[in-house]
């Protein structure tokens, strides 16, 4: 059954949603409904003709909205617009009654009666039994047989379609399960396949073991985490009764409810493990108004809205806009979110269901009072006694005399009142009444079992009211008495015992008690909103009324009202469903539509308007224009009433913008959110309140001042100073700390004094005022923290402190002044009292005191550990800062923060807030704020924040760095930061003038050979200035300019220079990223390869001897920093590397980034050579360098380190770029990056929208999974709002939908033909190239792309959206800004020549993070030196090639970096304290001694006394194999003579290179998981945020073939490709050692990372498509000879293969191309001089290696020898030559004795030497053939040998060598 729904259930909700529905002609107002809806219905329609959001005439419209551009908004006036008595409004005039009713009048009051009114039930109706319905729904119905008659008639609708619906039913009619239903639909659509009813029913019999049993019963049935369910309740009360009752009913399903209401925020882990949540509209509106909220409002697949006859209510106009919202949302994302609503029974329910877009045919359900479960019988009784004194006693008689009745027949009855006080006052009326008349017997028996029970319980009873009256039989009710005395009085109301019990309405809501008879004694109650009495809200009414009939036992239940006189008619109509709903929206219509703005789902007046139309308030207008204030002639005008909608949402955003809450452009009608307009719809603040803030805020204001402001706050004009509260307020204000200067009588004093009372837990006697103050310090908080933004937004100190404070006091209840243990919840009132008398203790010297000082402190000696305990766990952190100049404005600064308190989940939750604030020196300014997180799980470790703040000018003394905690009281950490010995960096000098020039022709080059290299037909003014330089002179040339402005072009000047010039030049480019060096070499071998011979442009493999035959042949070569400087290393031995003449360093702005202390390195030893060569003399070939860079600000450095001469210089300023660059910044507030992420989803669709205007736009976003979340945004907001795609104008739709549909990603396909691309890392090729082709031929014009891969990309574009500039950063933990080298080629990505005039570039951060970025990208970089901290690596290089052999040499070898150059200019960066050369050669001499200390250390190097340095052998395998100090240091000190291969595994895994693998969001999970399912455990220590068990874990997925993420797939392919060198830099210190297993181990290893399986696994398993099945028939086949190597897999006969392996040709022919690929090896040895071995002496043994090759290709003459020893390995990310290890050893004594590595092409002859063994005698030793490639094809020869005695005299002479 579950399977129909789930293909019935998408198909027509898009439908649904599209159309919007036709009301239907029933109930209404009278004859005129049919008609009313039918106009409704048409008016509807138009719109939808009218494009979705209402622009444009449709074909329905009249044509006088031709005119309707012209005409202008006009401002209405909204106060006169609303409805004076809100929730009270009365729209019908006269109230028709049932024929039976009858009216009395009484003296005092007149009474109605309305009979009950019963429907029997048609014989046709059937109730459907619980059994009828799908059996794993029947846990949900536990206990019941069958649904109701309700239930039953729309069981179908809500089980099995996803219809949105609309129930009217009276109170009691079972609602509640029809919202079972509908959440029961949601789980069927997400029970996951193959979960079979049967065995459900297997589960059901089987069940024993009570709860246990039951909770996991569908354990795993459901995905639970792909949905949620909200349903929404109007009060607290019913809220946290659903969670009760769906909680206990969902439990077997594992569904999570939790509440979500004003005081109970969840976590977001919370939200995450929740599927429903249950809260009040506010709370569920400020949840989606925020960003924040939208993270998992996306899953919500429901919405069910209880009682949603609200909309009357002046709280209505919450649910209208959540409504709106959720439909909005649904249309745009066109995500299907269900609406259910649950009402009361209304007339014009039939509006409702249109609000609520639900289909009238479908899902629209009335049901009337006839089916009541009990029918009720209403009585009114409207008073019309003036007189206060007598009303009262009237009411009370009246309560008496219906009593009476209800007790003679043996009923009980429930009296509601509407105060706490006012149900003792009844309750003891009534007695004494009882008294009076002596009718007490009627309440309670004589003598009978009830006077017992009631005796006996009077004694547990607190409440003094209760026990006067208890014994009597009566009984109250209230949420003011203690839990236990409310649960009494339920236990005995719901035993009898009780007869009457007064109460208050918490008890209609919250317990279900019900009565036969129900009192509602008088209307009215203090609402201290309006600061006065009011009616009840219609909706209390109906819910108490609820109460009467008691299902079980009664057949008719009697409701009575009591009421003024002037309100019978109202009552009459509310309960007679007479009383139509109306909107109370145009009332708070700028809060909402602020909401909205800012949220971003409106940005223009005509989505503004568009918005109305989904709300209730259009669907009344339409209906009912007059009572809205619209003239008929209007209404018949303007049958849409766009005009009208157009003025109210122009009111509201006038309305706003001088609140200063929007900007309004009333040209364009665009509307942008401010910052206080964030704050006011954040912290739910009306837009007068804000205005006022804005006005009166000053950034010095005490505390008086703030209060002050506060009670003046819009939220609290209804509050009025009543004359029996004068005497009281004034007592107060005597007592509170805060003195108030008004008077008592003031409104804004008593809110003032009400608030310093609920601080300092003042006790109240007026009713009144305690629902007063108990109002006031709802908003008190909520209004403080808004203030606290906007103080921080102006960046005012001393204001942002205090409201902090103030909102914390508040929320606490707790003044600055008190102990701030006060905090805690459990600190006796006495203890907290002696600590403040004990003022001369500062409250930071508390942390020092032992348990028994603060034991005798309070004199308490047994608090004395409670305290000390409750002390540390206070809130504090260590601060320690490191700040560094980066130029004369700016200064960056390293926070450390170390919490120094004992993190307790239950005390500080999971997540404790830290607010980051640098204060000037006066303490007056911001400087700079920003958020830190405190997580539980980082409450040991320490905490970096980096940040950057301006420096002000001149100098200030210092700054102070505050952390102050965002939820405690005294939390707060402050560190000086002095600026004394500060000495700011050296200033720039100005950047370079861009001529005026005439732009060059290309035919200035010459040579027609070089002319054809350009397409274009001029250079710009960039390259024009610099050709002369370039291309007419010798000289080393340095060019800075923006990204984008063709400097690559720059470069090939000088290389067209070097091929006219000079025959041998040889020319090496290097860029710090491979993506770059790659993009470059593609571009030049396509381009310089037309000109030159093939070969001669070439790119370096990492690989050191092919890569130096390359360097041989080619002219020009591509390489990376890190390849050159391997190569370059051994510069003296290697003649290529001296004759390059022309060495051309790209994105030398790098210097400041990862790359850069190998840049340096590379282009300080280059300088070196050159300058060796000139002293040699040998200056025939000079070398010429050519630098480009983004605009440096320190440009004139980095020429003369380079050795550039100022006229060489060419340093241009950001600014200038061949095509101008519009740059726009939008920031974020929202400080979750997640959060932040999802409300930028709108906005990157408006800038594309706007900016691109269809020309290609690029976006990048912070990662892969992003990418994909993006486009299908992008294209689901295009096709909702515009309904169109973003394919380029030229492209042909079928075509595109033809390549899409070969695209091997689903999401990629989808998106493809909305003309919308993504890219990643890890996309199949096929699919990366066919995506770049549409883009770059224009037929898709949005490409999204992560930013790891910007480099990678060469494209470009009209416009580029940078979407957030942080990413996740896993080893640290936190997210870190992007490099601004990446973010400065992003950038240069805007820009076309030749096609654009101008560039497009939107920005999008957060919000601290603009200023700086803004600073950092219109000025030029200045860039610092960071080769300080890599030395090590560096000099141990240059120690093995002798070029540094003492401490001297060091020092001179430093003096050629750019760091030598840096270190004076900028000494506090480098943690210098002066200028001098004194302070110089400190500093130098100190860093190279550590450095070489550090060598030594690790025994890469020797140093003697005198400062020599020699190397050692780590040190030269270190430097051989390009590994880091570190890691070869650990390989020697973690292997043992008895390391096995795993133990290898482990050691290669904790080299340094796998220190900086990125750890992803949530990638600690996902390796987690999968470590759980490895064949081998990883070890205990493995810590999951460790990039180095990353690295182990990824190893041991290769070597199982385990299929990884993509992510994780381009993480393994970096960690192979590592580890294939690393790996022979193991074997060989393991030889130094002389150990023979771990180095055939180690191989062992080699062998496993280039062919991805475990050693022992069948070699049979690396043959390409061989699974675990083809290797088992393989091992089973009964041949003559069985099947073990691959050899043997050639051997067979074509018939037997084909059936053993099953596989189709083309994968036929892969295995082939494997197995004659697989290298068969001959080897044949000869022990040199056999019989005259004597002890000790040398050895030699030759060994000859020959390839086998077929005999066919033997006869090729032609043979390609280059082509043999090319590794098969399909696992293996790069190409791979083979290589060999020649071993030999002695296996007894598992000693290595000598080991020699080689490549094989055809044939090699090699000789190993070792020492024969000290003792005389015969040994058998083995010769071993490995392979470090394959599996299965390692050769083992025995080598005996005898050794005869040796004879020391002519030993010695030999030795030497």
């Amino acid at each position: 059954m579950a399977e129909d729904w789930r293909g019935e259930r998408m198909k027509n909700t898009a439908d649904t949603l599209r159309k919007k529905e036709r009301g239907d002609g029933e109930g209404g107002d009278g004859e005129g409904a049919a008609e009313g809806q039918s106009k409704m219905s048409k008016a509807l329609d138009s719109i939808k003709v009218g494009g979705a959001n209402g622009s444009g005439a449709g074909e329905g419209e009249e044509p006088t909205d031709a005119n309707a551009a012209q005409r202008t908004a006009h401002e209405l006036d909204l106060t006169s617009l609303t409805f004076p008595s809100g929730s009270h409004t009365m729209t019908n005039k006269k109230c028709h009654l049932p024929t039976s009713s009858w009216r009395a009048m009484h003296p005092g009051y007149e009474e109605v009666h309305v009979p009950a009114s019963r429907s029997p039930m048609d014989p046709s109706e059937i109730l459907i039994p619980v059994s009828e319905l799908p059996k794993w729904t029947h846990d949900a119905f536990s206990g019941m047989k069958s649904l109701n008659r309700v239930q039953s008639k729309m069981a179908d609708v809500s089980l099995k379609s996803s219809e949105n619906l609309l129930l009217c039913a009276p109170t009691g009619a079972g609602k509640t399960n029809v919202a079972m239903l509908s959440i029961l639909n949601v789980l069927g659509q997400y029970r996951k396949e193959g979960v079979d009813d049967e065995k459900d029913a297997m589960e059901e019999e089987e069940e024993v073991g009570g709860e246990e049993g039951k909770k996991s019963k569908h354990e795993g049935h459901f995905d639970l985490s792909a949905f949620k369910i909200i349903y929404v309740a109007p009060m607290k009360a019913l809220v946290q009764e659903v969670v009760k009752n769906f909680s206990k009913r969902l439990g077997p399903y594992g569904v999570q409810v939790r509440e979500l209401s004003g005081d109970s925020s969840l976590t977001r882990q919370q939200i995450s493990e929740t599927q429903m949540i249950v809260t009040t509209p506010e709370k569920w509106d400020i949840v989606t108004r925020q960003g924040e909220g939208r993270a998992y409002t996306q899953l919500v697949k429901l919405v069910i809205v209880d009682e949603i006859h609200l909309l009357h209510d002046d709280r209505g106009p919450v649910l209208e806009s959540i409504v709106a919202r959720v439909i909005r949302q649904v249309e745009t994302t066109a995500e299907p979110v269900r609406l259910v609503g649950l009402s009361a029974t209304l007339p014009n329910y039939a509006d409702v269901a249109t609000f609520l877009r639900v289909d009238p045919e479908k899902g629209m359900f009335f049901f009337d009072h006839t089916y009541r479960p009990v029918p009720l019988q209403m009585q009114y009784l409207g008073i019309t006694e003036r007189n206060a004194f007598r009303r009262f006693q009237l009411q009370n008689e009246i309560c008496y005399e219906k009593a009476v009745g209800q007790r003679k027949s043996g009923n009980q009855m429930l009296i509601f009142t509407h105060s706490r006080a006012e149900t003792g006052k009844t309750a003891k009326a009534l007695r004494d009444l009882a008294m009076e008349r002596d009718e007490l017997s009627l309440f309670v028996r004589e003598g009978g079992a009830t006077q017992e029970i009631l005796r006996e319980e009077m004694s547990t009873v607190k409440n003094a009211d209760l026990k006067e009256v208890l014994s009597y039989g009566f009984a109250i009710h209230h949420a003011g008495m203690a839990r236990p005395d409310r649960e009494l009085v339920e236990d005995l109301f719901a035993d009898g015992h009780i007869g009457v019990l007064c109460c208050t309405a918490t008890l209609a809501w919250g317990v279900n008690l019900p009565a036969h008879a129900v009192i509602i004694k008088g209307t009215q109650i203090y609402d201290p909103s309006k600061g006065r009495w009011a009616e009840l809200s219609p909706l209390d009414v109906l819910q108490m009324l609820g109460r009467a009939g008691r299902p079980q036992y009664d057949t008719e239940g009697e409701g009575i009202i009591m009421t003024a006189h002037s309100e019978l008619q109202y009552y009459l109509s509310l309960t007679n469903l007479q009383l139509p709903v109306e909107s109370q929206m145009i009332k708070s219509l700028p809060d909402h539509l602020n909401a909205e703005v800012v949220l971003g789902t409106i940005q223009t007046i005509a989505e503004a308007v568009d918005w109305l139309s989904y709300t209730f308030l259009y669907v009344r207008m339409l209906k009912n224009p007059n009572l809205y204030g619209i003239s008929d002639k209007a209404a018949k005008e303007d049958p849409t009433l766009k005009h009208r909608r157009t003025d109210l949402a122009h009111t509201a955003a006038c309305m706003l913008e001088r609140s200063h809450l929007i900007r309004y452009d009333r040209r364009s009608g665009a509307l942008q959110t401010t910052p206080l307009g964030r704050i006011a719809s954040q912290y739910y603040i009306s837009h007068t309140s804000m205005a006022l803030y804005s006005r009166h805020l000053r950034p010095n204001m005490a505390d008086i001042d703030l209060l002050r402001l506060f009670s003046m706050s819009g939220e609290f004009t209804h509050i009025t100073v009543r004359e029996e509260e004068k005497l009281e307020l004034s007592k107060l204000a005597m007592r509170v700390p805060i003195p108030v200067k008004e008077s008592p009588s003031e409104p804004s004093a008593k809110i003032n004094i009400l608030l310093q009372a609920y601080i300092s837990r003042l006790k109240l006697d007026g009713f009144a005022l305690v629902s007063d103050m108990a109002f006031i310090q709802q908003s008190a908080a909520r209004i403080m923290r808004a203030i606290f933004e906007i103080s921080l937004r102006r960046g005012w100190s001393g204001l942002a402190k205090l409201t902090l404070a103030f909102a914390n006091m508040v929320a606490y209840r707790v003044w600055r002044s008190q102990s701030p243990l006060r905090q805690f919840k459990n600190v006796p009132e006495i203890v907290a009292r002696k600590l403040e008398r004990k003022s001369d203790i500062e409250w930071a010297r508390y942390a020092d005191l032992t348990p028994s000082d603060l034991g005798e402190l309070v004199g308490v000696p047994k608090m004395g550990r409670t305290l000390h305990k409750l002390v540390h766990q206070f809130p504090k952190l260590e601060l320690s800062a490191h700040i560094q100049p980066i130029t004369r404005s700016i200064l960056r600064v390293e926070l450390g923060l170390v919490p120094d308190f004992e993190y307790d989940v239950k005390v500080h939750g999971y997540v404790q807030l830290f607010h980051i604030i640098v204060e000037d020196v006066d303490g007056e300014n911001i400087l700079h704020h920003e958020m830190f997180l405190l997580k539980s799980t980082g409450a040991e470790d320490e905490h970096t924040v980096v940040f950057t703040v301006n420096i002000m000018d001149p100098l200030p003394p210092s700054y102070f760095i505050r952390v102050i905690s965002d939820r405690w009281l005294h939390s707060e950490a402050v560190l000086p930061v002095s600026f004394n010995k500060m000495i700011l960096p050296a200033k720039f000098y100005p950047p370079t003038e861009l001529l005026d020039l005439q732009p060059l022709p290309i035919s200035v080059l010459g040579e027609a050979a070089l002319i054809k290299l350009y397409s274009f037909a001029e250079f710009n003014p960039i390259q024009t200035q610099t050709f002369h330089h370039l291309f007419k002179t010798d000289k080393n040339c340095l060019i800075c300019a923006p990204s984008g402005s063709g400097k690559s072009a720059c470069a090939e000047f000088a290389i067209m220079r070097m091929l006219v010039n000079d025959p041998q030049g040889k020319c090496v480019y290097v860029a710090p990223k491979e993506e770059t060096s790659f993009n470059t070499y593609l571009d030049w071998s396509k381009r310089f390869g037309s000109i030159l011979r093939p070969g001669q442009v070439a790119q370096l493999t990492g690989e050191v001897a092919p890569d130096l035959k390359l360097i041989a042949e080619a002219k020009i070569i591509v390489c990376t920093a890190k390849q050159w400087d391997g190569i370059s290393r051994r510069w003296r031995q290697r003649k290529s590397v001296q004759s390059v003449t022309l060495f051309i360093v790209d994105d030398m702005h790098f210097l400041g980034g990862d790359a850069g202390p190998t840049m340096e390195i590379i282009i300080s030893r280059m300088r070196f050579i050159s300058a060796q060569k000139q002293q040699k003399g040998d200056a025939t070939q000079q070398l010429r360098m050519i630098g480009l860079s983004a605009s440096l600000a320190n440009a004139r450095e980095v020429g003369e380190w380079m050795g550039v001469s100022s006229k060489g210089l060419f340093n241009f300023s950001p600014k200038v770029r061949p095509i101008p660059l519009e740059i726009y910044f939008h920031s974020f507030d929202q400080s979750n990056f997640a959060s932040r992420l999802m409300a930028m989803g709108k906005p990157v669709y408006n800038a594309v929208m706007r900016h691109s205007e269809g020309k290609p736009s690029i976006i990048f976003v912070p990662s892969r999974r992003q990418a994909q979340l993006t486009a299908i945004d992008l294209m689901t907001y295009y096709q909702s709002i515009e309904g169109e795609t973003f394919l380029g104008k030229e492209a042909i739709p079928e075509e595109v939908a033809k390549i899409a549909g070969n695209l091997r990603e689903p999401a990629l396909q989808q998106v493809t033909t909305s003309g919308i691309g993504f890219l990643h890392d890890g996309m199949v090729e096929s699919d990366w190239e066919q995506i770049m082709d549409l883009y770059q031929k224009g037929s898709i014009t949005v490409l999204v792309c992560p930013v790891d891969i910007c480099w990678k990309v060469k494209i470009v574009s009209h416009l580029v959206v940078v979407m957030g500039t942080e990413t996740f950063d896993g080893r640290e933990r936190r997210y870190v800004d992007y490099p601004i080298a990446d973010l400065l080629h992003m950038m240069g990505m805007a820009s076309r020549q030749g096609i654009d005039t101008c560039g497009k570039c939107v920005i999008m951060c957060h919000t601290p993070k603009k200023e700086h970025l803004k600073k950092l990208l219109y000025d030029p970089l200045p860039i610092e030196s960071h080769i300080d901290h890599y030395l090590h690596d560096h000099f141990n290089s240059e120690i093995v090639t002798k070029t540094i052999s003492c401490m001297q040499d060091a020092v001179d070898y430093i003096t050629w970096t750019l760091l030598y150059r840096r270190l004076s200019k900028n000494p506090n960066y480098y943690n210098l304290q002066g200028t001098s050369n004194v302070h110089l050669s400190e500093h130098i001499s100190e860093m190279v001694e550590t450095v070489l200390a550090d060598l030594e250390a690790s025994k890469c190097c020797q140093l003697t006394d005198d400062g020599d340095v020699s190397p050692l052998n780590l040190g030269m395998i270190a430097a051989y194999y390009y590994v880091q100090y570190e890691t070869i240091e650990l390989i020697a000190a973690s292997l043992t003579a008895k390391t096995k291969v795993r133990g290898i595994l482990e050691i290669l895994s904790h080299a340094s290179e796998f220190g900086n693998l990125p750890i992803r969001q949530g990638e600690e999970k996902a390796l987690k998981i999968l470590a759980r399912n490895l064949p081998q455990k990883l070890p205990e220590s493995a810590q999951f945020q460790d990039p180095r068990t990353k690295a182990l874990v990824l190893l041991h997925c290769h070597f199982s073939r385990k299929s990884l993420s993509t992510d994780l797939r381009t993480d393994q392919k970096r960690v192979l490709c590592d580890s294939i060198n690393l790996i022979p830099a193991i074997v060989d210190v393991i030889s130094s050692n002389g150990w023979l297993k771990p180095a055939l181990a180690a191989m062992e290893l080699s062998q496993m990372v280039v062919q991805g399986l475990w050693n022992k696994d069948n070699v049979l398993m690396q043959i390409p498509h061989f699974t675990k099945e083809t290797v088992e028939r393989c091992e089973s086949y009964q041949g003559e000879d069985p099947i073990e190597s691959v050899f043997d897999i050639l051997t067979l006969d074509d018939d037997v293969r084909n059936d053993l392996l099953r596989l189709p040709d083309e994968k036929m022919a892969d295995v082939a191309v494997f197995c004659n690929n697989y290298p068969n090896i001959e080897v044949a040895f000869e022990v040199q001089d056999l019989d005259d071995i004597t002890a000790s002496d040398p050895v030699q043994i030759s060994v000859k290696l020959e390839r086998e090759v077929d005999d066919e290709d033997e006869d090729d003459e032609e043979i390609d020898e280059t082509q043999f020893g090319k590794v098969a390995a399909p696992l293996f990310p790069k190409e791979k030559r083979e290589g060999w290890w020649i071993v030999v050893g002695d296996t007894k004594t598992n000693s290595l004795l000598s080991l020699k590595r080689v490549t094989l092409q055809r044939t090699q002859k090699i000789m190993l030497e070792f020492m024969a063994p000290e003792e005389p005698g015969d040994y058998n030793l083995t010769l071993f053939c490995m392979s470090d490639s394959y599996l299965g094809c390692d050769q083992e020869y025995s080598v005996p040998i005898s050794v005869a005695v040796g004879d020391d005299d002519e030993t010695s002479g030999e030795e030497s060598d």
